[in-house]
């Protein structure tokens, strides 16, 4: 009996924690893709526009399947940022936890999902790229339109016309949203789910969902100026081989000066929407393949 014990409790190895964590995100992501989508168009739209005008106007033009139009891209997204973010995390994680014989500070968790974050965004940036171009492309004039039919389509393309080096345009900005979104989801995803256990007496999905909701709200507002950033760099055209903007600074100029300051936040409703239910499905997707995992291999 002890033996069998045990062997539920092991943790899975480190190959499997890579592929749970990128087939859970791929798993929410079918969920979540229209608010990607939405949130993208926000984004690049300029002046003052609305969430429902978007979602009213993508239904009107382009019909309710262009809701999930760069979904192929936003899987990918998934099996390339998701995969090695959090299987870097869970494998960084473990390693600290032997070290420190179970006794981890929240600065080195915070700086292990920070790390984990940044190598994820690098291996993730291309995929991100094709999304971000294909999820608002809609929103172009008809002959500027890029057309891209796939994320494999989208990905050579870039590479053959612009450059292979154009896959990791806005990598920089990129980077920095993604320590800032795992800095800010681990300290405020903790710190809710102690609060919530303890005034309302939560437990179990409801505790994670609770927690994971307000984790997104605080990850949001910290983490959108950076984002619309990078989704401006990464969709910028070029005019006679001279780049729109000059970079990150220039952008948010242009922006604060055309658009005002809070368009800083344009898309907060659904990028809100995405990242909070996307990060309860994540972790129950994980948790129950960690629970198949472990009846396997007892």
């Amino acid at each position: 009996m002890a033996a069998v014990m045990k062997q539920k409790k092991q943790q899975p190895p480190n190959y499997a924690k890579f592929a749970f964590g990128g087939l859970a995100g791929m798993g929410a992501t079918f969920f979540v893709q229209p608010l990607d989508l939405l949130k993208n168009r926000m984004q690049v739209a300029g002046g003052r526009v609305s969430f429902f005008t978007i979602v009213g106007n993508v239904i009107k033009q382009e019909g309710a399947l262009a809701l999930y139009t760069g979904l192929s891209a936003g899987l990918l997204r998934q099996a390339t940022y998701t995969t090695t973010r959090l299987g870097v995390y869970n494998m960084l994680l473990d390693k600290a936890m032997t070290a420190s014989d179970g006794e981890l500070s929240f600065a080195s968790k915070a700086g292990i999902g920070l790390t984990a974050g940044a190598v994820g965004a690098v291996v993730g940036t291309p995929a991100e790229i094709a999304l971000i171009r294909m999820s608002s492309d809609g929103s172009r004039p008809a002959a500027e339109r890029r057309g891209y039919t796939s994320v494999f389509n989208a990905l050579s393309r870039i590479a053959r016309e612009e450059g292979v080096l154009t896959l990791w345009r806005g990598c920089g900005p990129t980077v920095a949203r993604a320590m800032v979104v795992n800095a800010a989801q681990l300290a405020t995803y903790t710190q809710a789910k102690q609060v919530i256990k303890q005034t309302f007496e939560l437990d179990g999905i409801g505790l994670h969902f609770s927690a994971s909701m307000v984790s997104g709200l605080a990850t949001t507002a910290a983490s959108m100026p950076v984002d619309i950033l990078k989704t401006r760099i990464q969709n910028m055209n070029y005019v006679n081989g001279v780049p729109e903007f000059k970079g990150p600074l220039h952008v948010a100029s242009h922006i604060v000066r055309s658009e005002g300051v809070f368009a800083l936040w344009k898309g907060f409703l659904p990028y809100y929407a995405r990242l909070g239910p996307h990060t309860v499905l994540t972790f129950i997707i994980l948790e129950q393949l960690n629970k198949a995992y472990n009846t396997i291999a007892a």
